[in-house]
Order: structure tokens, then sequence, then C-alpha cells
């Protein structure tokens, strides 16, 4: 995951918005999994990009090669309300919800509400997964500064959400997923060269 490891409460930083470009990035610098974490209105998206007759970031990214996207809506009323509307917009536009993964945050101890129990349910049979984070008050109040301090609860749902991530690619493009494509530009790297000494030449 790209990080500028600063504090919460920094600007962002201007980057690129063409989900292409983090692509490109990604396959320059060889990594095996990248996190885009991304803050646009995922239904207005869509619709704005309908209507000016444009592809949309929503689209962009869901095109990339073996891309999961990850819905995350906080685990209350307004919350699943904006997150159904979202999926309602999704499946309207074709875009891949059946490799999708919801994330509901909670946002306080205790039981989820029952609407939002309702709509979790409702949407299992919509998306590859839903998953229930817990609240963990350390999250809360220092962010992921020390991972160690994180609750047992919080470290077992993380693991389920990228256990659901992973079988939600292996799901659409197979297991073990194939070579990713090199994007234009790049040039794809030559084969590895042996060290092993070969026989009858070098001993």
């Amino acid at each position: 995951m790209l990080t500028d490891h600063r504090p919460w409460s920094e600007t962002p930083l201007d980057l690129p918005a063409a989900p292409g470009a983090w692509y490109q990035l990604a396959a320059a610098g060889g990594w095996q999994i990248v996190v885009g974490d991304t803050a646009h209105p995922i239904a207005h998206d869509i619709v704005t990009s309908r209507v000016q007759g444009r592809a949309g970031l929503t689209s962009g990214w869901c095109a990339l090669p073996f891309a999961v996207p990850v819905l995350c809506a906080p685990a209350t009323g307004p919350g699943v309300n904006a997150l159904q509307t979202a999926v309602k917009a999704l499946t309207a536009e074709g875009l891949p919800l059946q490799r999708t993964v919801v994330a509901l945050t909670s946002m306080g101890a205790g039981r989820l509400p029952p609407p939002v129990r309702a709509a979790a349910t409702m949407l299992q049979s919509q998306v590859f997964a839903v998953v229930n984070l817990p609240f963990d008050p350390h999250i809360r109040s220092h962010g992921l500064t020390d991972a160690a301090r994180l609750s047992r609860r919080t470290s077992e749902a993380t693991a389920t959400l990228v256990a659901d991530i992973v079988r939600a690619a292996q799901h659409t493009w197979g297991e073990p997923l194939p070579p990713a494509p090199v994007p234009a530009g790049l040039q794809a790297p030559g084969p590895p060269v042996s060290t092993r000494p070969v026989e009858g030449v070098l001993r």
C-alpha cells in the first residue's frame, strides 16, 4: 500500500485522479497488491458521467486488471441508505457487483442496529461478500500508528476482509491469478538471469 505517512489532519496530496495512472505506478514498482483508497461519491460519479457522456472514475477503477471494488460505509441507517443507493447505481451501470466486497464499519460498541443488519442480509445476494468491522476505540483516537494495539476482533475482521477480497479475485480470474498485463509505455522485465553454474562450463 502506498502511503505518505502524514497525520490525518493534513490536507490531501495533489495526486492524479485517473485510475490508469495508479496502475502504471503499481506496474513500474513491481507491487503484487495495491490498495487504492478513494473518497469520490460513487453514485454521483456514475450519474454525472452518464449525463456528460464520459467514462467516470468508478468505471475506470473497476476496469483495471484484477480490480476488486470495496465499498465502505458506516454501519448506521444513513450509511446503509447511501450504500444501497450506490449499489443501485452500480447495478444500473453494469459494473461488477459480483466481485465487489462491502465493508460496514461500526461507529460504536454494541450490536448493529436492526436496519443495518437487514441491509447487510439483503446485500449478501448482490455482492461477493459483506464484512462487519467492529468499533475499535484505538483506531478512532490513534489511527493505525500502532497496529499491535488493535483489538482481536478488529484483527480477525480485517483478516476476513482481506481473505474475501482475494477470494473474489480468484473466483473471477482463477487460482492462481494469471500474470497482470503490463501497461503501455512499460516494458516487461526480461527472464531472470541464473547464477547457478552450468554443467560442463563452470564448476
